[in-house]
């Protein structure tokens, strides 16, 4: 028998769908961990709308019962023999998934397209809503070592997603005009945030009107409150690049946004309906529509070099125990929030 950690208190998914709660549970601490895994005792997680979709039973690939989150941070306590990037002691935060290193995507310097890694946190492996994981440690980057927990537990999924989606594939550059949708949640007031900071003028669209003073004190130099109607005949066909953090509902006024020759970039999908694509709008305008997720560890240091430039304010709406994760996440599903719920693991 393997030696194990200190007792392990984690919530657990049990079954699909909202008609059960999350059972927080306490167990035997997890084992050394073995090849290159490493362990982390959780100092903190965030709660993603990623969280509620996995809950809804959308990716058919998921494993109950689990454990949800993959917006962690915490110190190494044990590694596998075959560990190379970290050691014990380490602050490190999670990614989405690991990644092969060696197949196309890995090739390119697209690892978060990687064709082969199979772990992904709360789907096939246990998340961060525990005060311990075990993972490989290509599912980590290195945190920084001051940072709060609460602000380095999100800033993956929020400020590297945006930064991904707005650098890599929006190549958003100073004078770019930028459309951000969905601007008071987590990745949306990142977004906003990071735009500003390349140098680009940002048009934000919210819900409610509640939420415009808030975001304009982002950055956002226009705030837009979505009534249905089509924000698009407010903001023109003048945006460079749109970056659409909702889906179905905001995709076809986001597109209607750009320019000829724009780029749509979408990174959420609130929604299970499919939108409607009008292909003549898109040939006759030469627009570009594509899809990301997630960040590199580069994507991550690079991110990290514009926060000590100009430092990023964390959104966090509430820090709530691990014993709310349940509430947590129905909170997230009834929406409205002003960017994210973390779990206060430590």
């Amino acid at each position: 028998m393997q030696p194990v950690g200190d007792p392990l208190r984690r919530a657990r998914l049990t079954a699909v769908g909202w008609g059960a709660n999350l059972l927080v549970e306490e167990s035997e601490g997890l084992p050394e961990p073995a090849g290159s895994d490493v362990r982390v005792a959780v100092e903190a997680c965030g709660v993603c709308h990623r969280d509620v979709i996995d809950r809804d039973g959308r990716f058919p690939f998921m494993r109950v019962p689990i454990t949800p989150g993959h917006e962690a941070v915490g110190e190494v306590t044990a590694a596998g023999p075959d560990v190379v990037d970290f050691c014990v002691g380490d602050r490190v935060a999670t990614m989405h998934r690991d990644f092969c290193g060696s197949c196309r995507a890995c090739a390119s310097g697209n690892p978060s397209q990687c064709e082969l890694g199979a772990s992904v946190f709360g789907l096939t492996i246990d998340g961060g809503y525990a005060t311990e994981l075990s993972a490989p440690e290509r599912c980590f980057y290195a945190a920084p070592p001051d940072m709060p927990a609460a602000e380095a537990a999100i800033l993956h999924c929020t400020f590297g997603t945006a930064y991904r989606g707005l650098v890599r594939l929006g190549a958003v550059a100073s004078g770019s005009r930028v459309l951000v949708t969905g601007a008071n949640g987590g990745v949306g007031t990142a977004a906003v945030q990071v735009a500003t900071r390349l140098g680009a003028r940002v048009v934000a669209v919210v819900r409610t009107a509640e939420h415009v003073a808030y975001v304009e004190a982002l950055g956002a130099d226009q705030v837009i409150v979505d009534d249905g109607r089509g924000f698009y005949k407010q903001v023109g066909d003048a945006v460079d690049v749109a970056l659409d953090c909702v889906g179905p509902p905001t995709f076809n006024a986001a597109l209607r946004s750009l320019r000829s020759g724009g780029t749509l970039v979408v990174i959420g999908n609130v929604e299970t309906q499919r939108p409607e694509l009008n292909l003549g709008y898109l040939v006759t305008r030469g627009l570009r529509v594509c899809g990301s997720a997630g960040a590199t560890r580069q994507d991550m240091q690079e991110l990290l070099r514009l926060h000590d430039r100009t430092p990023l304010s964390f959104c966090i709406e509430d820090r709530l125990p691990l014993d709310s994760a349940d509430a947590a996440q129905r909170r997230v599903r009834a929406g409205g929030l002003r960017g994210r719920l973390v779990l206060a693991v430590e």
